[in-house]
């Protein structure tokens, strides 16, 4: 296989559009939301289990194709035993997946997050862009309010052009950018013998700042006819504070970045930026990876 066609691929679109398939109750709602996606996008379908294959769950799955009406012509099934984690996204490297689609839990038990789930464990790990659905639906998710983490970085001008493209096929009315400012930055920032006034001047100018920088971003956005872009500034902890955000928001999708590092049990131990997302979904979430580091 020659990985180099996967460097400095572009983010979109998803011309093929993996699913993480697992044989628990919430498999018909899955596959639905995934026919729904790749239908709006035009998409190959490729449906991977890593596990033991049986009969009954061939049947299970042949039958749950049919009943969904999912075009078989435009389907592949993947059969693999093996790690879950490292079996599958291999499975999407040697596919050229542009989206994975996973189920994930939207909060789970102490024990079960420190050893990691799948779902978890893909998300940090990925090279391809990873759809997590919280709660996935047999008629489909509504993505009408779509929320972008605006943090500065090479990756977000990519993370929001795809959110763009993601909205427009599945019919988003607006997207918020939402910038997170870190309120403990803002006060060692202020607290060198400043007057109040000098203090709120330069509360002001670091805002402004923020909002300027993100307002460069969100200008260089493309094809972003028919959808709306707003702006948000949000204080608090990097991660925590976009969590909260989409959670009072009502939101249906919050898409952000993928990890610029990798992650261990330290990382999960002392929570920060991305593991504060992971270790409580507050709604469904989209993990872009832009590939613009490699």
């Amino acid at each position: 296989m020659d990985y180099t066609k996967l460097k400095r691929r572009s983010s979109y679109p998803f011309e093929t559009i993996g699913v993480a398939v697992a044989f628990s109750p919430r498999l018909e709602a899955l596959l639905a939301e995934a026919k729904i996606i790749s239908d709006a996008f035009g998409g190959q379908l490729l449906l991977m289990h890593i596990g033991e294959r049986t009969r009954t769950k061939e049947a299970r799955l042949d039958e749950t194709i049919r009943k969904l009406h999912i075009d078989e012509n435009k389907t592949r099934v993947i059969w693999h035993e093996g790690n879950a984690v490292d079996t599958l996204l291999e499975l999407c490297k040697l596919n050229i997946v542009d989206l994975l689609i996973v189920g994930a839990m939207q909060k789970e038990n102490m024990l079960r997050y420190y050893l990691g789930s799948v779902a978890r464990k893909i998300s940090r790990k990925a090279k391809c862009s990873v759809l997590l659905l919280s709660q996935p639906n047999k008629d489909g998710t509504r993505f009408r309010k779509i929320i972008v983490n605006g943090v500065e970085n090479a990756k977000t001008v990519h993370t929001i052009n795809t959110a763009v493209y993601f909205g427009k096929h599945l019919k988003a009315k607006d997207i918020t950018v939402a910038t997170e400012v870190q309120q403990d930055g803002l006060a060692m920032a202020m607290v060198r013998e400043s007057t109040a006034g000098e203090a709120q001047k330069m509360k002001k100018e670091l805002t402004e700042e923020e909002l300027n920088k993100v307002q460069a971003i969100v200008t260089n956005v493309s094809e972003r006819e028919g959808i709306e872009i707003f702006q948000k500034q949000i204080k608090g902890k990097p991660g925590f504070a976009i969590r909260q955000f989409a959670e009072n928001r009502k939101a249906d999708l919050l898409v952000i970045n993928s990890p610029d590092l990798k992650y261990g049990i330290m990382d999960r131990i002392f929570t920060h930026d991305m593991e504060y997302i992971l270790e409580n979904l507050p709604t469904n979430v989209l993990i872009v990876h832009s590939r613009v580091s490699e």
